[in-house]
Formats: C-alpha cells, structure tokens, sequence
C-alpha cells in the first residue's frame, strides 16, 4: 500500500468524528506530531490512553499498513514543516484588541499551510482521470450550497471561459434538475466541507443513476458524498478564529478545482488559447485606459 500524502492534514480535518478510541490516538499525535514520529506504538498507546492494536487501527484508518508508515510520513511532514517555518502562527487565535498586522499573518500563515497540506494529498492521478473526463463529456454540472456554491460558480466560469459546457449551481432544486439530465459519459462535481449535505447528495446520487462520472470534493474521506462519489478529491481544513467549518475550507476547495482547471486547460490547450484571445478582446471596451 502507498504512503499516504498529508497525513498531518487529515488527521487534523477528521481527529474530531473519529471513535472516542482513535480520536484519543489522533489528539496524542496532533499534541507532538514530531513526538510521535520517534515514539515507539507503545509509547503512544500510552499517552493517548489506548492500546497498540487502537494505534495500528487509526495508522489503517489513514491509509497506512502499520505504525512504521505513518512515523516516516510524520517525520518526514514535520521536518518539512520546520525548513519551511509552517508553524509561526498557525494554530494561533487571533483576539478582539490584537493588531490588524498580527491577525493578519495568523490568517496568512494557516491559509498558506493548508494550501500545502491540501497539495501534499492532492492524487495527481485521480485529478487527472477527472481532466480527461471532461474534455470528453457532453456537459459537465458542479454544484454546492452556502460557501461550496461559490466555489462551484468560480470553478464552473472558468471551464465555460476555456468552452467547456459546464453548469454551475449553487441552488439546490437547479442542480438537481440538471442532474436528471446528465447521461453516460457526462461529469458532475459536487462540493461539501463535511460531505454531509443533503441536497449536495441528491443531487450527486440523480448525476450517478443517469450514467455521470461523480466526483466528490470534500475534507472528509470517509463522507457519506465521499463513499456515495466514483472519484474523490480531499481538502485539508483547520477552522481559525472567525473562520469556521466551510469558510476555513473554500481556499483548499478553489485550490482542488483549480489543479482540475489546469489538467483541463493543458489538454484543450489550442482551443483554451484562442478563447482567451476571443474573450480578452470582447472584455477590453470594459476596460478603463490606464493614465
């Protein structure tokens, strides 16, 4: 079994809907994840409270055939982390009477650590399978409510911009109804933090019973959207003050759907060309002259 990419991520997005067992497992982790990385099964069985059979249970959980997995993955993500200076101010909340400049680099700091958490799991080889996919299909639908639909949108408009024949919604009854109309070959997306939205899974379930390839993005592998996609595209999250559950995740959420972007616009690259020279003269009468 490959190691798995992101762990520290994952860990960090699902510690907290795991079993009581393993969720005492993965806070151990998260308290030192250097720490753990030297720590021997049973050292960590024992400062989490469990036993060495919970331990290789989380490490399979996250995709790892044993402990010995898991420690290279976290040794390898913590001295990474160190070279890089990952952790000033991730982690960090931020006050009511704290400088704007200081609020500021805590908000810098943890968006650019999950952008990279989120690269590190990122499976080039699935994003490319969803690339081809929709260079091939007759029309592609991606969807979301709340957070994930402007997500949706801002995906969904670039693909239209390159002629992809995309649809994007952020309205649950639009989506659905666009989903009745998928067949074979065509692709639908859709987006949710938790993967527990309900509208976001009837709708994936309809774009599944007519023949579409689903596609879930969401933070959470073992999702109910997740189990219910054919492909799944994971997100680091790691809510910060003022910014819970679904807005901590929309800048790992563009981040995913914009690599899907690029495998797209590489593979249609003569068409995405000239419709950038077409679009860029229709838009420059809108354009004021710089002085």
């Amino acid at each position: 079994m490959p190691v798995a990419v992101g762990a520290l991520g994952r860990i960090q997005t699902e510690t907290p809907v795991l079993p009581e067992a393993l969720r005492r497992v993965g806070e151990a982790i998260l308290a030192d994840p250097a720490g753990a990385a030297r720590s021997t099964i049973i050292a960590l069985a024992e400062r989490s409270g469990s036993s060495p059979a919970t331990v290789t249970r989380f490490c399979r959980v996250f995709g790892f055939a044993g402990y010995a997995g898991l420690r290279v993955a976290l040794a390898t993500e913590t001295g990474r982390a160190t070279q890089a200076n990952w952790d000033a101010n991730v982690g960090h909340e931020i006050g009511p009477t704290d400088p704007l400049d200081a609020a500021i680099g805590v908000m810098a700091a943890a968006d650019s650590r999950l952008i990279q958490e989120t690269a590190a799991q990122l499976d080039v080889a699935t994003v490319a399978r969803i690339a081809d996919a929709i260079v091939a299909a007759r029309r592609v639908l991606i969807f979301g409510v709340s957070i994930s639909g402007g997500a949706a949108g801002m995906i969904g408009g670039r693909l239209r911009r390159i002629r992809v024949p995309c649809w994007s919604h952020a309205d649950a009854h639009e989506a659905l109804a666009d989903a009745a109309l998928l067949a074979e070959g065509d692709v639908a997306i859709g987006i949710s933090h938790q993967g527990r939205t309900r509208e976001v899974l009837e709708s994936l379930a309809e774009a599944g019973d007519r023949g579409a390839l689903t596609v879930a993005v969401t933070s959470f592998a073992r999702s109910p959207l997740a189990e219910l996609a054919d492909l799944v595209l994971t997100t680091a999250s790691r809510e910060t003050t003022f910014r819970l559950g679904g807005l901590a995740a929309v800048h790992s959420q563009l981040f995913v759907l914009d690599a899907v972007y690029v495998a797209v616009a590489q593979r249609t690259y003569e068409q995405t060309n000239e419709a950038f020279e077409r679009t860029i003269r229709a838009l420059e009468s809108h354009r004021v002259e710089r002085s």
